[in-house]
């Protein structure tokens, strides 16, 4: 997939991976990975960007003697995946004109 393609998508994809429960890292990775690549060199600067554009929220909590930290998603990151299934339906008309 061409990368500024894959690169929109990706924070979408990355929301979505929160939007019925926190989460971390690794686990983001394992749920965006189903749908596409995802490395942790992508990811976070990806988290990064959403917690300034005050998408998500972290906090942390220990987990086998470790701190772990979570991502939480915002009202802000929930308008934002709503906006995006929005776009999404409009990708999805070019795609099936580009394939008919």
């Amino acid at each position: 997939m061409d990368v500024q393609l894959k690169k929109g998508f990706l924070e979408v994809l990355v929301l979505a991976s929160l939007k019925d429960t926190d989460s971390y890292g690794y686990k983001i990775i394992q749920d965006v990975s189903e749908i596409m690549e995802i490395s942790e060199s992508t990811l976070y600067p990806i988290l990064k960007r959403l917690e300034a554009q005050e998408y998500v929220t972290t906090y942390s909590s220990e987990y086998n003697s470790r701190l772990r930290r979570y991502y939480k998603i915002t009202k802000a990151g929930i308008q934002k995946l709503r906006e995006s299934e929005n776009d999404f339906q409009e990708i999805k008309k070019i795609y099936d004109f580009i394939l008919k």
